[in-house]
């Protein structure tokens, strides 16, 4: 671990100051590496999934580590997009004149080593790859046992090339082995890691966050919600309730708590009910909207802190706009909250006092996504209250440092 550590500080030293030409090269020639190895990769990624099979991995841990021709060129074209997009190291912003003379402002640099820690899904090998190579980081990958193989056979692609590239392949390294205590190692070497994003469940990620000695850029939850407010269009209310809850279930950013404002709920929560039902999600409400949704069961205390990932929804009707904001405080996970409203005051206040990664105005809570955010791709979703905040992208691989520029000036 020391070696890989020493060896993805000097690479970062080489891919920090790379021009953008280099680095897109780079990125091109992986792409045209996993294409090339593609009979390779699935082959590896078949013992990965038999082995998982064997060992009575969930159906949704197999579909996330099965890798088809398909998912390969997505990885693939993913890199090019990667390198379509504009480089944000080196860019100088708010460069202002002082008094003195000098010429104060900021420049956009990379954070340094990457550690990134995740689980199942062997396309997170190529796509974190990419965006810390763009972003003139290098990165230190560990996967899940269960993808070694499938992460291997892609570590040696991304390894390709960067050599082909004339770029160091400590740039990129993919941890070879299996053993625990590797990850206990990697989040606790300062002096080698800047900063660590863990990708997987909240059980690898309460550890790492409680463990790490290094900065963490994570989130726990997805506790989304979607409040309908007493001056909501219901038919827009219809929509985006369904879409936030039954487009994805098993995504952070997919609502777990409907809120309701008390004079809309009669009107408003059979139809969604209804709507709801049919597509066979289970509906937990307090005592009013049992009333109103017939197939509703009742809802504990836990059930407004759940992140259910699956067809269950949490329903409440509320008083009033604070009722509903306080919810979201004492319940939610700061990810991603949603007001449906025609009344503009209301929604400005919602976004002011709603302190969560993402809050939106009449849309879904599956928005929040790097590509839709129009960042090309995203490394994560980001809850912490400093540097990166909600999905994380290119430029949340980058940090600011002050320059200034003089021609002489001393201080008097």
């Amino acid at each position: 671990m020391i070696t890989l550590g020493e060896t993805a500080r000097k690479a970062s030293r080489v891919i920090a100051a790379a021009d953008t030409q280099t680095k897109d090269a780079a990125l091109i020639a992986i792409a045209g590496e996993l294409i090339a190895k593609q009979s390779d990769i699935l082959a590896a990624n078949q013992i990965d999934v038999q082995e998982a099979i064997q060992n009575g991995l969930t159906d949704a841990l197999i579909d996330r580590l099965t890798l088809s021709s398909e998912t390969i060129a997505n990885m693939a074209d993913g890199l090019i997009q990667i390198s379509k997009l504009p480089d944000p190291i080196g860019e100088i912003s708010n460069l202002q004149p002082r008094p003195s003379g000098i010429k104060v402002g900021k420049m956009r640099v990379p954070i340094g080593v990457v550690g990134i820690i995740y689980e199942s899904r062997p396309n997170v090998t190529a796509d974190a790859a990419g965006l810390c190579l763009k972003s003139g980081n290098a990165v230190i990958l560990r996967g899940g046992s269960e993808s070694i193989n499938s992460n291997q056979a892609i570590g040696k692609c991304l390894s390709a090339g960067l050599k082909a590239s004339g770029l160091p392949q400590g740039i990129v390294q993919v941890i070879e082995t299996t053993d625990r205590n590797v990850v206990g190692q990697l989040i606790t070497m300062k002096e080698y890691i800047d900063v660590i994003i863990p990708r997987g469940g909240k059980g690898l990620i309460e550890r790492i966050t409680q463990e790490a000695q290094v900065p963490v850029i994570k989130h726990l939850d997805g506790v989304c919600h979607v409040y309908v407010d007493k001056d909501a269009d219901l038919e827009k209310a219809l929509e985006i309730a369904d879409n936030a809850k039954t487009q994805r279930y098993g995504t952070c950013n997919t609502m777990e708590t409907l809120l309701v404002h008390e004079s809309v709920a009669e009107k408003f929560l059979p139809r969604i009910g209804d709507i709801l039902f049919e597509k066979g999600v289970e509906i937990r409400g307090d005592k009013i909207s049992q009333r109103l949704m017939p197939n509703a069961i009742a809802a504990t205390d836990a059930d407004w802190y759940e992140e259910y990932l699956g067809p269950i929804l949490a329903v409440r009707v509320v008083d009033n706009l604070e009722q509903a904001i306080e919810h979201i405080r004492t319940y939610g996970s700061q990810h991603t909250d949603s007001i449906v409203t025609e009344n503009e005051s209301n929604a400005m206040r919602f976004i002011r006092e709603v302190d969560s990664s993402s809050v939106m105005i009449n849309t879904s809570t599956r928005f929040a996504d790097g590509f839709e955010y129009g960042l090309g791709a995203e490394i994560g979703i980001s809850t912490n209250k400093l540097h990166a905040r909600g999905p994380v992208g290119l430029e949340g691989l980058t940090n600011l440092k002050w320059v200034v520029f003089g021609n002489g000036e001393i201080r008097t």
